[in-house]
């Protein structure tokens, strides 16, 4: 019982004096290590907002800004770590080859990832749509709520919320109608109505919204000569956030304005004559 708490005196002891010699010979590098790091941090602090701040001037976007002031952020952490580790006398050199063996494996693992990072950054300096756009890609429409580096999010008029990860836009063809976005219909009316008439009534119930612009101004003319009907198309441009709304409500007004006005909307007709052989 005695050699046993006499060796774990001894083991303390040992111990006690590893962390005294420990503090003697590398307390000034410690204190020294602790003030470089923190004198650094705040140093990358201060140059990340200086970055973001000179972006906001030059108009940079927000989501490239804020990348941008991070990386420096991470670079000069980066760089204070490497002169803290080097005041302990360790060489870092061992590190950098173990990052470089571990980056290679998890950019082989995760190159999707990064390929939506890249995409996204592709996406941020070209700037082929912002905030606020109406775009529409591989049949997939919404309104451009939000730009990030992996992904880009989508609103819908119904509320929906659309993710596309962003190495599906970059390289696809893509429509942008801005905070717009265009309806196109059309209404048979009988051969013995006018074109002209039936024109200018759907141009007054256009011109009666005004949610629709003049700039670009509706276009209205005779689509198609249709077995049973003449077509009149007529196309115009909404707000996305309301398009099928307002595409309703117009819809309801041009029938009853041709209703009022005696325009005749046909149903389909089809001639059945009855041949009878003599007999």
């Amino acid at each position: 019982m005695e050699q046993e708490i006499q060796n774990e005196l001894e083991t303390i002891t040992r111990l006690t004096n590893m962390v005294i010699d420990f503090f003697v010979n590398y307390s000034f590098q410690v204190i020294g290590a602790i003030i470089i790091f923190l004198l650094g941090f705040f140093v990358a602090r201060w140059l990340a907002k200086i970055v973001l701040r000179l972006c906001e001037r030059k108009n940079v976007d927000v989501t490239l800004s804020q990348f941008i002031s991070s990386c420096v952020k991470l670079l000069v952490i980066a760089m204070v770590l490497v002169v803290c580790l080097g005041k302990f006398g360790i060489s870092v050199a061992p590190f950098v080859a173990a990052i470089g063996a571990i980056s290679l494996s998890l950019g082989l693992a995760l190159q999707g990832v990064f390929s939506n990072y890249g995409a996204g950054f592709t996406i941020i300096l070209t700037r082929p749509f912002v905030v606020g756009n109406t775009i529409n890609i591989n049949n997939i429409s919404g309104i451009v709520k939000e730009i990030r580096l992996a992904h880009t999010i989508l609103n819908t008029e119904d509320g929906e919320i659309i993710t596309i990860p962003n190495k599906h836009i970059v390289g696809e063809v893509i429509t942008n109608s801005f905070e717009y976005k265009v309806v196109e219909a059309s209404v048979g009316i009988s051969y013995g109505c006018s074109p002209e008439k039936t024109i200018t009534i759907i141009n007054q119930c256009l011109i009666g919204f005004e949610e629709i612009p003049t700039t670009p101004a509706p276009q209205i003319g005779i689509e198609a000569f249709a077995d049973s009907s003449i077509n009149i198309a007529y196309r115009y441009w909404v707000p996305t956030e309301r398009f099928f709304e307002v595409q309703y409500q117009v819809n309801l007004s041009v029938f009853n304005a041709l209703q009022e006005n005696s325009i005749e909307i046909p149903y389909p007709q089809r001639e059945v004559r009855i041949s009878q052989a003599n007999t």
